[in-house]
Order: structure tokens, then sequence, then C-alpha cells
């Protein structure tokens, strides 16, 4: 039987456009190539945005300020008034679902303050705030018997007449290739900061599959050069310690314990102020002793788990060794005001999607809220959508063209190990189109990329097998960075300027001239 909504991806973005959607009577399937539990919502540990004052003056208008600010020009004001006006009723939803907020002694909800706000904005649950909202929303999506179906990869978007109408999924246990049909498809499969491979902050299945099946479904991305490095990873693991530990009053050291940056300026000023000292031979730490162990153990104790595990340090105690390193993809599909691509019917939401509310550089604490506030809105458009959906799917054609792809991958000769070709990838990304960036080694870079592409019929898989092919998955997740590459690239050599998170040394200072969306279509045409 067609759905009347299909949602690729579970993570806090696809679950909140689930709940909604079935809460307006329409039939939703969600389909996640992983499980709900594991998406990258559960890594979002600062807060959630909303300016209710509960910790100390704010306003809504400080909370747009603050999120232009930090966007350097180029995000839409009418999107964020949305975002920002939205966030205490956004807030006020999750609580009523029961999201376990840390709370004040009145019982208020508790807000710490991130980089680049004006105020203790961020709703937190201890440091496991994402973790928190993503099993709530699970276990309401569950509650209410959301059909969630786990362990299917995305193929394509089965696009009929210019609309789309369904998905093309490969079952990663079964290895069979089957069909979803679909009055209305909402794409939430997060971004694309895996392409830096170990330098990144995201898990390894971030690899930007539903932003490279909507490329070749028509739709258009947007601003894809924005990747925000998150100033503090642990050094050797590139895990993420949050930016709550310096909103608690952490402090960022040099090898000579000194402090050098406002440990509190917006993500892209910070990450370039550490980097700047990395050039100059200085090893960086985060330093929270000062905060205390019972401090430490009640706010912040996933992050003393963390350093623990991967770095053997005790952060009541010793220095935890940070790097920066990509977290978050502030480009992505581009949608309208109604969260929908140019192609009908085919919508998108969470870090795959470009609300033009982060412009070049997120403020802390908004990528939850833009998925709380938005997966609302994307549902209830899609399914207002389905309702005038009245055609006949005929997907006999999708189906065989990805039946005689996937046979054909399994046909490609393996003389190229593509898991080498991978971290070669992202090392040089992480090199030429990190935290600095210059037209030189953006071109070479390019050159590769273009390359590699041109080899890939040589990088196949050495397993042939149906059932599990976790080979399989992940060339087919390394074709989808590989042409997602290109696009970052194309991108960011037209941007001949700096602005938040895209640097460039050859080209310091903003250009007014680039005040605006870069947006690139399926042949790889910038606009």
């Amino acid at each position: 039987m067609k759905n009347d909504v299909l949602i690729i991806g579970a993570g806090g973005a696809g679950l909140v456009a689930a709940i909604h959607a079935h809460n307006s009577g329409a039939k939703v399937l969600v389909i996640t190539k992983e499980y709900p539990t594991r998406s990258q919502t559960s890594m979002a540990q600062g807060g959630i945005n909303a300016a209710l004052g509960n910790a100390g003056d704010d306003s809504v208008e400080a909370h747009v300020q603050n999120t232009l600010k930090s966007a350097h020009g180029i995000a839409n004001e009418e999107a964020v008034r949305l975002l920002c006006e939205s966030a205490p009723e956004a807030v006020e939803w999750l609580d009523s679902i029961g999201v376990c907020f840390s709370r004040t002694k009145d019982a208020k909800i508790a807000q710490r303050t991130l980089g680049g706000a004006s105020a203790p904005r961020a709703c937190y649950a201890q440091d496991y705030t994402g973790l928190k909202i993503l099993h709530t929303l699970y276990d309401r999506c569950l509650s209410l018997g959301i059909e969630i179906l786990n362990e299917k990869y995305l193929l394509d978007y089965i696009i009929q007449d210019g609309c789309a109408c369904g998905a093309i999924v490969l079952d990663i246990r079964t290895g069979e290739v089957e069909t979803y049909e679909s009055a209305s498809v909402i794409i939430a499969t997060g971004g694309y900061s895996r392409i830096y491979d170990k330098h990144s902050t995201n898990s390894s299945s971030t690899t930007g599959d539903g932003i490279a099946c909507a490329i070749r479904a028509g739709a258009r991305v947007s601003d894809m050069e924005f990747v925000q490095f998150h100033p503090t990873a642990l050094k050797s693991s590139s895990v993420l310690i949050s930016e709550s530990a310096r909103g608690a009053g952490g402090y960022l050291l040099n090898s000579k314990g000194e402090r050098f940056t406002n440990e509190l300026a917006p993500r892209d000023e910070v990450a370039r102020a550490i980097n700047d000292e990395m050039q100059r031979g200085e090893n960086i730490f985060l330093d929270i002793r000062h905060l205390g162990e019972k401090f430490i153990d009640e706010e912040l104790p996933q992050e003393r788990k963390l350093a623990k595990l991967y770095e053997n340090v005790d952060p009541a105690y010793d220095l935890i060794p940070i790097k920066p390193v990509a977290h978050y993809t502030m480009g992505g599909i581009e949608v309208d005001d109604k969260s929908c691509t140019i192609v009908k019917g085919l919508y998108a939401v969470g870090e795959c999607a470009n609300h033009r509310v982060h412009g070049a550089n997120r403020l802390g604490g908004n990528s939850l809220l833009e998925l709380v506030v938005f997966g609302k809105q994307v549902a209830e458009n899609a399914v207002e959508y389905a309702k005038n959906f009245n055609k006949t799917i005929d997907d006999s054609v999708q189906l065989q063209d990805d039946k005689d792809f996937i046979s054909k991958v399994k046909a490609f000769s393996n003389e190229i190990d593509f898991y080498k070709i991978r971290e070669e990838l992202g090392d040089m990304f992480y090199t030429n189109v990190g935290i600095s960036r210059d037209k030189k080694s953006l071109k070479s870079s390019l050159v590769r990329v273009k390359e590699l592409l041109s080899k890939i019929h040589l990088m196949g898989v050495s397993d042939n097998s149906k059932v599990y092919n976790t080979n399989l998955i992940e060339f087919l997740e390394f074709k989808n960075m590989l042409e997602l590459s290109r696009l970052v690239l194309k991108g960011a050599i037209t941007r001949d300027e700096s602005r938040g998170a895209h640097f460039r040394a050859d080209f310091p200072n903003e250009d007014e001239k680039f005040k605006m969306h870069t947006i690139v279509d399926k042949n790889g045409v910038v606009s």
C-alpha cells in the first residue's frame, strides 16, 4: 500500500517529522540505513537554544541577532526569525513529551551559554542533550505505532513526471533491491562531514547519501563549501568534547599554559585561533580542572568518560588534548520556505537541508532547534501535498536501473583499494579544504577528486555476497562522498573571499560581491 509520507532517515529531524505527520492523520513510513538511536543527533551534547530567560536576561531578538551575526550575512532573516520565535514552543513541546532537561533549583529548565550567544540560552540535559532528545522522540514514535524499517540503504528516489513518488533501497540484511512508494518524500539523512574521514566528529555513516541522491534526482544544493570545524575534539580520536565544557568556564591553553582566545567566540573564530597556534608548533588543551570534580560529574559526566576512554586523561585532574575537526555542514539540499526542493513532493529537513538559517557558520545550540522547528514544518507541508496526490506510480524503470547498477558495481575490478583512497581523501580535505584554504590547494584537490571519480570502476568490492554485504554499502557510501567532495570544492574555489567557516588564506577578508549563496546543480554548474 502506498504511503502518504516516506521519511528517509531516523535521526532527530526524521523522527520529529514522523510524529507530526502521524498526528496529522497521514500514513507514515520511516526507513533508515542504521538504527534510530545511532543517529548523529545523539552527539549533539551542548544544548538546544531558546530564549526562555531562565538563567539570565534574554530575548528572541537577541537570539535572532546572535544567529545572524554568526551567519556572516548570508542567512535568510525571515527563516532565522521563524527559527528563533518558534524556539520556546519547540522546547516546551520536547518537555511535554518527556525530554528530561536539567533543572534549576526552582524547577525551571536549566540553561547555559554556548559560543556566540549573548545570554545563557541553551537548554540542556547534562551533556547528553541530543541523546536524551533522540531517545524520547524514538520512544514517542514507538508508542504511536509509527513503522520504522532499519538497515535499508537508499539508492535513489523514484521520480515520475518531475515528482518524487518514493524511494529505491537496498535491504542490507538480504541484499535485495526494494521499492517504497509514497505520495511525498522527506529527506532527513544528515550531513556530509565524513568526507573528512577520521578528521570528523561524525559517525562513519554520515556520508551524505540523501544529498547525493537528491542531486541525481534533479534537486540543487547550496553553500556546500561551508563546513564547520568544532574547536574541541579529542586529539587522538576526533571524538567530540562538547562546547558545554567551555560554556561552563573551561579554558583553552597552549603548550605554555597560556590562554590565547575567547573560548566563547563563534566556532569559526575559535577553530582558527587554535589552528594558528598549532601552526606555530603548539599543542592545545582544554582545561576544566578548576570547575571541580563534583561539578564535572554532575554537569559534564560524558566529557569525563570520553576523555578517560579515548585519551587516558581524567579532566578533573588533567588537561585534555584537543584539536579542531569537521563537525557540521551548513550547506545541503536547497529548499524553499515550505522545506521543499525544486522537485515536487521531495522535501528535506535537518542537516542535509539548507534552510538558510546557519549561513556561513552555525551558532552552537541551533542545530537541535532547527530539526524540531523545521521537522514540524516539513511534516505539515508534506502531508498537505500528499492529500492532492493522485498519480499511478510506475517504478519499474527506476527499479531495474538500480538493480542493474548494483550488478555493475559487483562486476567492477578492485585493482584500487577504495578504503585507502577514502583515507587519502579525508587527509587531503583536512589539509586543503579545512580551516584554512587557498585556490592552489583547492584546485589540486579538485583535480584529484575528478581523477578518482574517473577510476571508480577500478575500486570495486571484493565481497559479492548478498547478505549483510558491508563492503558493498561502504563502496556506495564512498562513491557518494566523492561526488559531494567535487561539489564542496566547486563552491570553495568559486568563493574568492573568507566568510565564516570558509577561510581563504589568499583572500582573508569578506567581499560584498560574495554575500550570496553558492548554488550547484547536478551538472556541477555553480550559480
